[in-house]
């Protein structure tokens, strides 16, 4: 069964701002006809799950405005830098959310953060041969990073809280279950961290 090719007839931008763009497209329909649909745009984003020698995982617990409390989440930020290469990029976000730096990346997975509504990829990265950042070198943190809590978890009771549902941020749940797999499979599942993004 062949799937149909659904085409965007037209599109109007609705809001743009320094992190996302809104459009409405209108978009031709499987059972004819065409429909309009809100589409995000941003900048896409990294993740990373720092694992250090004794099988821990660093997490981070930060206010989130749009659901109004804090949640536990993987280090991570906006792919902001133009043509940065992306474990560059997740090797700063882990600097500066968690004080840590790491002599080694691969890729976990790459993810579609919520497709209903946003173009938005993350890419999620296994960190390891970790080391701390210098306290005279730390990222000063600002507005919702200047309360940042910074956690070592076991990986194993990392999962156990996804379960739970004690974390909830979809790219910290994907991370996190892709580590517990990757390492029960010995890291062949590993992909190279340079491999082309979505």
């Amino acid at each position: 069964m062949s799937a149909f090719a659904h085409e965007t007839r037209s599109r109007t931008e609705k809001y743009a701002g320094p992190i996302f763009t809104v459009y409405t497209d209108e978009v031709t329909m499987s059972g004819g006809g065409t429909a309009d649909r809100d589409v995000v745009i941003n900048k896409n984003a990294v993740g990373v799950v720092a694992l250090d020698d004794v099988g821990r995982v660093v997490l981070i617990r930060q206010y989130r405005h749009p659901v109004g409390k804090q949640l536990w989440e993987l280090p991570a930020g906006l792919r902001d830098v133009e043509g940065e290469d992306l474990a560059v990029t997740a090797g700063r976000e882990l600097a500066e959310e968690a004080d840590i730096t790491a002599r080694r990346f691969d890729l976990l997975v790459d993810l579609h953060t919520s497709p209903g509504f946003s173009a938005e990829t993350i890419r999620i990265f296994l960190a390891r041969d970790l080391s701390p950042v210098p306290e005279d070198e730390r990222h000063d943190r600002k507005d919702e990073e200047a309360d940042i809590e910074i956690c070592w978890v076991d990986l194993d009771e990392a999962v156990a809280m996804v379960l739970r549902g004690e974390i909830t941020n979809a790219a910290a749940v994907g991370g996190l279950l892709c580590a517990a797999r990757a390492r029960d499979d010995g890291w062949a599942t590993l992909r190279p961290a340079d491999t082309p993004p979505l």
